[in-house]
């Protein structure tokens, strides 16, 4: 996961709406069941989708009533220890 990502992708929502972040996880889920891509396709389908849904929490905690700034350094806190796991 790419906090820039996740942060373009979250103000990406704010402007517009969530629905259409929901959708595109969607049709990228779909696409990883096709047989022919390679490893790298799959991979580079995985990080879109992983910073997605990175995406849709961050803004799920802002809803909530947490400071975009902190919302994101918390999400990220939260995604790093539980690599460090």
């Amino acid at each position: 996961m790419k906090l820039p990502v996740i942060k373009h992708l979250t103000q990406f929502i704010e402007e517009n709406d969530e629905d259409f972040v929901v959708e595109t996880i969607e049709t990228l889920e779909n696409l990883t069941e096709l047989p022919s891509l390679k490893n790298e396709e799959l991979d580079v389908i995985g990080e879109l989708i992983s910073n997605m849904y990175g995406a849709l929490e961050v803004n799920k905690m802002i809803k909530e009533g947490t400071p975009k700034k902190e919302a994101l350094n918390a999400f990220m806190s939260r995604v790093l220890g539980a690599i460090d796991k």
